[in-house]
């Protein structure tokens, strides 16, 4: 199970990362760009992720993950049950959102620097 404070913890080594309290709900952003977010009761996960791949996202692991809410649906976003991601995929989903948010030169570097600086 993936808790607020384990996205907190490796949100915070992430550039330009940024959390903030929306109507009750922890978000994460680069800029004005939310790239994760958590429900009220922290249950539910939802992360940036590429449109055309969400539906076999969904399909592939119905019990885990979710199409966002109809109105939600233009956007970039799945949502995850946070009981059933553990830490090392969910720091992969937040990785992914998170560099669909910055630059390329910002993205550039993280990536050489995790490169040179394996994740422990």
């Amino acid at each position: 199970m993936v808790t607020v404070e384990d996205v907190r913890r490796f949100a915070a080594t992430l550039p330009r990362s940024s959390e903030h309290l929306i109507r009750d709900r922890v978000k994460f952003r680069v800029g004005r760009i939310v790239y994760v977010a958590f429900s009220r009761d922290e249950t539910l996960m939802g992360f940036g992720f590429p449109k055309e791949e969400r539906e076999a996202l969904v399909a592939s692991e119905p019990t885990k993950f979710q199409l966002p809410r109809e109105s939600d649906l233009r956007f970039n976003w799945v949502v995850a049950r946070t009981d059933a991601l553990d830490v090392p995929e969910m720091r992969e989903l937040v990785l992914e959102a998170w560099r669909m948010c910055v630059p390329k030169k910002v993205r550039a570097e993280q990536e050489r620097l995790s490169i040179a600086r394996p994740a422990p």
